[in-house]
């Protein structure tokens, strides 16, 4: 068996000084409170009270695709004519929604407020009722509260302030551990801790938990990695309680795995007790994980791909995409660019990548029409439009709604590229 040996960026220069071009203007993005969509799968017996107009509730709904029968954990409290004029105590009926939602379903252990733009504009104090609902409410139920307005944020950023909000609660520890910290489904996170499991570390966590009574532990002995790249207020969050970061490429592809276990096997030391085991364990699936990638290799090679600004995500997945299945960047956009974050996966772009970062969109729009890539990625209401010109298109949301971390799903998420290549193909044919 060939040992997994690390990345050397042979044909890579590191990207991290290349001049950003600069975007302030129209932005085409989903607000934070899409992340509820994944969110309220995620933790179990959670509950997320949007406090927000009916556009935010037609929002949710349509994101989640709900059937009317079902019973979700999340829903809208709506702001009114009456709470706009001041004509109704926005607090008292805030309470009352929430009684009566507490009582409707006793199943709900965590409970978040989240903020919205109707309620930012009308100076809705919910971290002051958080506290005052906790009190009424404890110990049976946790209130807390957060942000997912779409001023000056993007979607991603819903599950940064969502998991932000629930590092205060963390019960405090002095033992070592590893903390995964990001939103995995559930397969991938089984898959993760078993692979931990076979390289002998432990103890590891998920942040979020899958139920609220099931808060991972911090402190200063608590190592993070994470699996989102747009997490920079909850990490801020968790190294103000004592923990500290691994650098690592994110777990996306074969490449990015390998190097994200790599992180934690040389902090944990294990290097030098086992030199071989990591190759063990790691070897067969990266290998499986390359083969697997093969056939798509085949369809996706030399070709042309533009990344909008929306998930950022982007940054990972182009150096995916270049390295692992042979495609050409023409520019890479993102909403942000975390260069502590992404200070790995920049190095690992091949020189003169355009990297973009924010959004003026109709002068983007104009460079992607110039360029005429093969396959563009973006938001919902960019690809209609460009399908309409003759462009093919991938979602952006959907590599965010997608199982793709890991070893196992490497093919999946290449399968999302190759996927609306070999559609447009049968159209034109």
């Amino acid at each position: 068996m060939s040992p997994v040996v690390p990345l050397i960026a042979e044909q890579a220069e590191a990207c991290a000084s290349v001049p950003v071009l600069k975007q302030r203007g129209q932005r085409e993005v989903f607000c934070g409170l899409t992340g509820i969509v994944w969110l309220h799968r995620k933790i179990q017996d959670a509950f997320f009270l949007v406090i927000g107009s009916r556009t935010c509730a037609h929002l949710i709904q349509s994101a989640a695709g709900v059937m009317i029968f079902a019973e979700p954990r999340f829903a809208t409290a709506i702001i009114d004519e009456r709470d706009l004029a001041g004509l109704a105590d926005a607090n008292e009926e805030l309470d009352r929604v929430v009684t009566r939602l507490l009582e409707r379903r006793p199943d709900i252990k965590m409970l978040f407020l989240v903020g919205s733009c109707p309620s930012e504009v009308i100076k809705l104090d919910l971290s002051r009722a958080a506290s005052r609902l906790s009190q009424r409410f404890a110990p049976n139920v946790r209130i807390l509260n957060y942000s997912g307005s779409g001023i000056e944020t993007t979607f991603t950023q819903g599950e940064d302030a969502c998991l932000a909000s629930l590092v205060p609660q963390l019960p405090n520890t002095d033992e070592r551990n590893l903390l995964v910290v990001g939103a995995l489904a559930d397969v991938v996170e089984d898959q993760v801790r078993r692979l931990f499991d076979e390289l002998g570390i432990a103890p590891v966590n998920f942040l979020p938990p899958r139920r609220s009574t099931e808060l991972p532990p911090v402190g200063a002995h608590t190592q993070v990695l994470l699996a989102q790249p747009f997490l920079g207020d909850t990490l801020a969050a968790l190294q103000a309680r004592g923990a500290t970061r691994l650098a690592a490429p994110f777990p996306l592809g074969a490449e990015g795995t390998t190097e994200w276990l790599r992180a934690a096997w040389s902090a944990w030391g294990r290097q030098a007790a086992e030199p071989t085991r990591f190759a063990n364990v790691v070897g067969p699936k990266r290998e499986r994980a390359a083969r697997s990638l093969a056939r798509h290799r085949l369809e996706l090679q030399g070709k042309r791909i533009f990344f909008f600004p929306d998930s950022q995500l982007e940054v990972p997945l182009a150096r995916f995409l270049s390295r692992e299945l042979g495609m050409k960047l023409v520019e890479v956009g993102s909403p942000y660019l975390h260069r502590t974050l992404l200070d790995r996966e920049l190095d690992l772009l091949p020189e003169g990548t355009q990297l973009s970062e924010g959004q003026d969109v109709e002068r983007q729009l104009d460079r992607c029409r110039a360029a005429r890539p093969d396959i563009v990625v973006c938001g919902l209401g960019l690809a209609n439009p460009l399908e309409g010109e003759g462009m093919t298109t991938k979602w952006s949301i959907e590599l965010v709604f997608s199982p793709v971390h890991g070893f196992e799903q490497a093919a999946d998420l290449a399968s999302l590229f190759t996927r609306p290549l070999d559609r447009r193909s049968r159209l034109v044919a």
